[in-house]
């Protein structure tokens, strides 16, 4: 324990089993997430006062077993091993054991101080399932809680115990998990010589003996380094000849299913089912949903229904913030005397900055639509469902879950991809994540579906958007495994969940943690962009252009007009020349460079400037259109960009459908890029997808520029 009223607890459990339900209900609002040290798997951390102790929480990722193949399961085992928590509090499904014990029975391996919490108790007990607990601790050698997160019930029970287990009043059991006797033998002879290494005094030798029978290769790795290997080795060899002569078989093989021996031992002792299985809501809702004709609509029936929520409840919150943003421009404005520091926070800060952050309510109601499937059960079915369309495109339905990852963010959906075993499988489909539309391009399209369409439709064009970068990233599949790539597709193999209605606190948390993601990224990465992109478009000033302006403004006055007629041709020679000064800038010359290449898609250089810096963030695209159009303004006549771009000759229906086709298929963020290079290990096959991806890019988005200039 760090210190006498200070516990560190980790929750450890399968997906599904209510772990961060549990972890939010104990921790409440004292949460923030990070990333473990050197990967992008998420890290909850959280804490509670509890009868005069601080108790941190760690939520370590959902995963089945503590071998080390998914990122997930490489961050759980490290932290358990290198930064041991006070108490381990392993949480299962109640009315799941079987298949959440064999992570336990791990856990019993590395003989930690643990826990185990046996949540959703309520729907055990609904279901008739009667666990006769007592026995079951003494099987598995630590005391068991049963909980319910969502009803709040053993929560005080299961902080009482986590204090006496870190401050050892509670003495940990030995366990009943053992080995069939010549498999027991070589474990505990080799146990006997691992702890004679004082090197590898930080790791439990019975543990490391078990893994290296299993041929983990972390372990290997970890043990070939010290002289106690030699012993080690010769060890091995006769345990290898050993199983072979006895069972004909390999240790690992045998420990697996002595494992799964055990686990159904204490099933059968400790827990009885209820007579006869009666059909659940969970089968009559899969009868429906997972049907082989009516599944797939379905699943694009949820999709669509997320996409009209988010944009029918969205667009009053993005217009309430509109106005927030326009009366803080026009408080502060007149208050800044200096004529350049009033353009910096006007036409960039406020512009750009502002620009991205009215989308924030599209942003949060996206992502609780998404966690609410995935909460709910529903996501596990529709990789089933999308998996029999993704054979056709030499892939399998495990593949979707990385790319439903990318909707958010295509940098820990690119590292997803670790989960698949087969390498070619997960180079194509890294190749295809970033066709999916994360959230950074979302306003994107919400700026422009508001702008130039009417509320009834602009839903519709951004699901259609959405599902040409899932049409656009199979086909690119289909493409690659027939050529370069060319494989059989692996069988899909997937827990489905039983459905539940998910917590809202815990629906609302993951919301929050996108938001401030969002607002993080507004205030630092976006915030220099726009800064950037003022100067360049405010830098070099044309003199010859101000001296202009002052002698034809010194002619409008003079003239004998009324004065209505002279504000009118005050306010577009304004124009005129802010406009000229624009195109003289850095900006507006790099712009000029680009124009011939995108003109075909309808792009000006304006469009071309922000493609550019988009590269960086997809959310710069929407500050660079911001700062740059609110340079060419009228300072006595400042609106919203989307009133801006609408009322602008250079935009149009064409334009704004095929830039939104553009910002979906180009380039991914560098960002994106680097995690890809790190992923594939070689620049080459990046550098040729970037190419691909610019080039479909520039092609359907001409084709959509067409179409769309004769039919709209």
């Amino acid at each position: 324990m760090n210190a006498q009223h200070e516990i560190r607890i980790a929750l450890a459990g399968n997906p599904n089993c209510g772990k961060t339900s549990l972890f939010n209900a104990l921790t409440g609002a004292h949460q923030k997430v990070g990333n473990f040290s050197g990967v992008t798997v998420e890290k909850h951390e959280g804490y509670l006062d509890y009868k005069g102790n601080r108790i941190t929480v760690v939520d370590l990722p959902g995963i089945y077993s503590l071998t080390p193949y998914s990122p997930e399961e490489i961050v759980t085992r490290e932290y358990l091993i290198k930064e041991p928590p006070d108490v381990v509090v392993n949480v299962l499904e109640g009315s799941n054991l079987e298949r959440n014990l064999l992570l336990t029975t791990q856990l019993m391996e590395l003989e930690v101080d643990f826990l185990v919490a046996l949540n959703m108790i309520d729907e055990v007990e609904e279901k008739g399932i009667v666990i006769e607990i007592k026995q079951l601790q003494q099987l598995l050698g630590c005391h068991i809680i049963p909980t319910s997160a969502k009803k709040s019930i053993g929560l005080d029970a299961l902080l009482d115990h986590v204090i006496r287990v870190a401050r050892k009043d509670i003495t940990i059991r030995k366990n009943k998990l053992f080995f069939r006797p010549g498999l027991e033998a070589s474990v505990e002879k080799i146990t006997t010589i691992l702890a004679r290494q004082k090197e590898l005094d930080g790791f439990n030798p019975r543990w490391l003996a078990i893994k290296l029978l299993e041929n983990d290769r972390e372990v290997y790795l970890e043990v070939q380094h010290h002289p106690v290997w030699v012993k080690v080795e010769l060890a091995l060899q006769e345990a290898l000849k050993e199983a072979e002569r006895m069972h004909d078989s390999e240790p690992e093989i045998l420990i697996t299913e002595d494992r799964h021996a055990f686990i159904r031992g204490a099933m059968q002792e400790c827990v009885h089912q209820p007579g006869g299985l009666k059909a659940t809501p969970t089968d009559y809702i899969d009868m429906v949903v997972l049907n082989r004709i009516l599944g797939l609509p379905i699943f694009l029936l949820v999709v669509w229904a997320i996409f009209q929520l988010t944009f029918t409840l969205g667009a009053p919150l993005m217009g309430w913030l509109e106005l927030l943003f326009g009366f803080i421009g026009s408080t502060i404005g007149p208050l800044l005397p200096n004529e350049t520091l009033r353009s910096i926070v006007i036409d960039g800060i406020i512009a750009g900055v502002g620009g991205v952050l009215v989308f924030l309510p599209n942003i949060v109601l996206l992502f609780v639509g998404l966690s609410f499937l995935e909460a709910s059960g529903y996501m596990a079915r529709a990789a089933f469902v999308i998996d029999r369309v993704m054979h056709r495109f030499g892939l399998h339905g495990k593949s979707f879950i990385p790319m439903v990852t990318g909707f958010g963010c295509s940098i820990p959906a690119i590292m997803a991809t670790r989960t698949l075993k087969s390498r070619t499988d997960r180079l194509v489909t890294i190749m295809i994540i970033p066709f999916m539309s994360c959230g950074a391009k979302l306003p994107v399209y919400v700026l422009l579906t508001a702008a130039f369409f009417p509320p009834e439709i602009a839903a519709n064009i951004m699901f259609g958007i959405y599902l040409l970068g899932i049409v656009v990233g199979l086909w690119t599949a289909l493409i690659l495994k027939k050529t370069v790539m060319k494989s059989d597709s692996e069988p899909f193999v997937m827990e489905l969940p039983p459905y539940r209605w998910p917590t809202l606190a815990s629906v609302f948390f993951q919301a929050k943690i996108k938001a401030l993601m969002y607002l993080k990224k507004a205030g630092t990465l976006i915030l220099g962009a726009v800064i950037i992109i003022w100067a360049v478009s405010n830098y070099p000033h044309n003199s010859a252009l101000d001296r202009a302006y002052t002698t034809e403004s010194n002619v409008i006055a003079k003239s004998g007009i009324s004065e209505v007629s002279k504000k009118d041709l005050a306010k577009a020679l304004e124009l005129r020349i802010k406009s000229e000064q624009l195109e003289y800038s850095l900006a507006g010359r790099a712009g000029k460079v680009l124009e011939p290449m995108i003109k075909p898609l309808g792009f000006d250089w304006k469009i071309g400037i922000a493609l550019v810096t988009g590269l960086a963030a997809k959310e710069v695209v929407v500050s660079t259109l911001g700062t740059i159009y609110s340079i060419g303004q009228s300072k006595d006549a400042r609106v919203e960009l989307k009133s801006i771009l609408r009322h602008d000759p250079s935009f149009s229906r064409a334009t704004a459908l095929s830039l939104m086709v553009f910002v979906l298929l180009y380039i991914p963020c560098v960002a994106a890029i680097g995690v890809m290079k790190k992923e594939v290990g070689k620049w080459k096959p990046v550098v040729l997808y970037s190419a691909y991806s610019l080039s479909v890019a520039w092609v359907l988005s001409f084709v959509v520029y067409r179409i769309a200039l004769v039919m709209l």
